[in-house]
């Protein structure tokens, strides 16, 4: 060791000390000039102004004191800085050249001050030599220990970056909803990494528009977080709409699909709570599938670590999941509200109207993570003043599954409209349903075509007979409710689902005495997640059997009883039917002997019971229209005859007898003397059909009283 170059350097070490705010001073400017990314915060400029000086001084002290350079005690805070560097996004090689550049600036200061000590050419290049050494050793050692402390937190930070993409995936999109997804962008965000998080939703995208309309950036506050609780956190309240200033840094991301980082100037005040002004500001829009949706903002004027490049991909990561699950969200909730849109349009506005019985009804779609079934329900008119009631169920969900119903419900209405029996129509709709199934499985459009299945459940009531016929295809059983207030199901064969094909289905008939509530229902009402189907049952014979006012409102007792507060998991429909009944003073009838000269006492037995029911004035159009249709008996048909009036909304007369043979409507030549009978009845008629028994049909046709009071003879030449 060359003793005379350390007393040198220990001497001009002693000397500069004596002016050492000088030398701090210089390294700072140094650092300012050459390193400026470390004064453009202002907590790292004051942490680095503190370490330039506890730097300056340990050199000082060892170098005075000749100490090795590995035993040279480094500043305490150290480790912590180089922490803080790396928590603020300053790049590792920054702190290393900040390193170089203050021992540039000191081993300058002591060899300008070695020749004032001593004109020993030899001796100030041996000292400088040493002093080289040092200083070099002392940098070495202090920059491994900074880059050992500042990578460590830069492999803690990743981590824990990545932990937060991971908890992204998990927290944000748990639901369908829009603005539960955005909430959930929002509370993440607040919770590891900002203090104030907006998520803005374009308005013309929340209105189903993939592009915003030229010109619009109209925006919607979805949702909004901040650290501190009940701070106003800002003056766009939820829900609110409002448009970004022209070319702010939201209107920029909106319009270029460009995130950005501000530092200060903080954003305006109106986006930060408490009057506080933002330090540090990340604006990231919010894009999937090609298309902008919003933009979220992530704030900090809480926590001094400001943004840096690294913290704005990973807010671009979390955001770019947002608004994925966001899309996800919103083609959902506009394909369930069109599929819901559509079923609703086919489902019945108001049911018709008819005598036989009272009717309530309820349908609710299910709640948003399942879509909208196909479950539907009808009311339909029948002749002879009987009604019949339709629950079905299409299998599967969404718009298809709607249409499907749509088509189920028409062909329904259609088969009912040529009066088949219940286990007949449900024959013809198995084969509907059938054929809907192939044609799905062919259609390239269809998504995931499979075979189409259904259930339904198809009951005829008649007023005056007060028997009820039903038939079901893998529908669930109707529950019925005397007057007493007891609550049964009733004994159905079971009969296979609609499209499985080539299995019968059978009808059961019951007596229902005038008051009894017939209550259809889909399996949505009586199946749930925390009962059985038994146990749902017995919950329905509970709600049927309560009294109530109305049947409104025993239709909200089932719903109340039945399912959850939130929307069913099942789609539900429910149909409620109190009988009446059609006694003597609205129905008439007798027996018509098969001889042309009972058509005058037919005739006459009309008029006298039109007569008591104060009709006089359709008696004569009545006549004929009897006198045709009696005459058709007995010339086509087998007797027995009978001749049936019923007084409804209508005038219903009906001709039966034991022959099975369907009379045609067809039009006579000019010189034919018969055939013009069932074209005359539909011109007098409002409506006219023929409807078949086991043995035998009716010929049945509806005389409007207002639309035949002016019918004449002259208007039937």
């Amino acid at each position: 060791m060359d003793v005379a170059a350390d007393s040198l350097v220990s001497r001009a070490a002693r000397e500069v000390s004596l002016r050492a705010d000088e030398l701090i001073h210089d390294v700072e400017r140094s650092l300012q000039r050459e390193v400026p990314q470390v004064w453009e915060d202002p907590d790292i400029a004051r942490m680095t102004a503190q370490n330039v000086a506890e730097h300056v001084l340990a050199a000082l002290a060892g170098l005075v004191d000749g100490i090795e350079p590995g035993r040279i005690e480094t500043p305490a805070g150290d480790p912590d800085r180089a922490g803080r560097l790396a928590r603020r996004g300053i790049p590792l090689s920054v702190m290393l050249r900040a390193f170089r550049l203050g021992q540039g600036v000191i081993v300058d200061r002591l060899l300008e001050e070695m020749p004032r000590l001593t004109d020993d050419a030899e001796l100030i290049s041996a000292a400088a030599r040493t002093l080289i050494v040092t200083m070099a050793g002392y940098i070495d050692r202090i920059s491994e220990q900074g880059v050992t402390v500042y990578q460590g937190e830069r492999d803690r930070r990743l981590q824990w970056r990545l932990s937060m993409v991971n908890e992204a995936g998990m927290r944000i999109g748990t639901t369908l909803d829009i603005a539960r997804t955005a909430q959930e962008l929002a509370d993440l965000a607040t919770e590891r990494f900002a203090d104030l998080v907006t998520v803005d939703l374009l308005d013309s995208v929340l209105h189903g528009n993939d592009v915003p309309g030229e010109g619009s950036l109209t925006l919607r506050r979805v949702a909004q977080r901040s650290v501190v609780e009940g701070d106003p956190v800002s003056t766009i309240r939820p829900q609110q709409l409002h448009v970004p200033a022209q070319g702010s840094p939201p209107a920029r991301a909106l319009i270029t699909g460009q995130p950005s980082r501000r530092i200060r100037p903080a954003m305006p005040r109106d986006v930060v709570g408490g009057g506080q002004l933002a330090h540090s500001t990340l604006v990231v829009p919010l894009r999937a599938r090609g298309s902008t949706l919003g933009v979220a903002q992530f704030i900090r004027h809480r926590n001094p670590d400001l943004f840096d490049d690294e913290d704005l991909l990973l807010a671009q990561g979390i955001a770019a999941r947002a608004a994925m699950a966001v899309d996800n969200a919103r083609r959902y909730t506009h394909a369930r509200a069109t599929a819901l849109t559509l079923q609703r349009s086919l489902l019945p506005q108001h049911t018709a109207e008819q005598s036989a019985v009272e009717i309530a009804s309820r349908y609710l779609p299910a709640g948003a993570q399942a879509g909208v079934g196909g479950d539907w329900y009808d009311v339909i008119p029948l002749s002879g003043a009987r009604v019949a009631l339709v629950v079905g169920d299409v299998v599967g969900r969404g718009i298809h599954a709607a249409a499907t119903m749509g088509r189920l419900r028409t062909a329904v209405r259609t088969l009912a409209d040529i009066d088949l029996p219940p286990d007949e129509l449900l024959t013809h709709l198995d084969d509907v349903v059938i054929r809907l199934s192939a044609e799905a499985s062919t259609d390239p459009t269809v998504e995931a075509a499979g075979d189409i299945g259904a259930t339904c459940l198809y009951a005829v009531y008649d007023p005056v007979s007060r028997q009820c016929a039903l038939a079901r295809a893998g529908h669930v059983p109707p529950a019925v409710v005397s007057r007493d207030g007891t609550a049964d199901l009733l004994d159905l064969p079971p009969g296979p689902p609609l499209g499985l094909g080539g299995l019968p289905f059978e009808v059961a008939e019951f007596d229902l005495p005038e008051g009894s509530l017939l209550a259809l229902y889909t399996d949505g009402l009586i199946e749930a997640r925390d009962h059985d189907i038994e146990a749902g049952i017995a919950l329905l014979r509970q709600a049927l059997a309560q009294p109530a006012v109305s049947l409104q409102a025993t239709c909200d007792t089932v719903l109340e009883a039945l399912l959850p507060a939130d929307r069913p998991h099942d789609d539900v429909a429910l149909l409620l039917a109190r009988t009446h009944v059609l006694g003597a003073r609205q129905v008439a009838s007798w027996g018509v002997e098969a001889d042309p000269v009972a058509v005058a006492r037919a005739r006459s037995d009309v008029a006298q019971q039109l007569s008591r029911w104060g009709l006089e004035e359709l008696e004569f159009t009545a006549e004929l229209m009897v006198s045709e249709l009696v005459t058709n008996a007995i010339r086509y048909g087998r007797p027995p005859i009978g001749l049936r009036l019923i007084h409804d909304r209508a005038l219903v007369c009906e001709v039966s007898d034991t022959s099975s043979t369907t009379p045609h409507l067809r039009r006579a030549r000019t010189f034919d003397e018969g055939g013009r009978g069932l074209l005359l009845v539909a011109q007098i008629a409002e409506h006219w059909g023929t409807r078949h028994a086991r043995q035998g049909k009716t010929v049945w046709a509806e005389l409007n009283e207002k639309a035949s009071a002016g019918f004449s003879a002259r208007d039937s030449l």
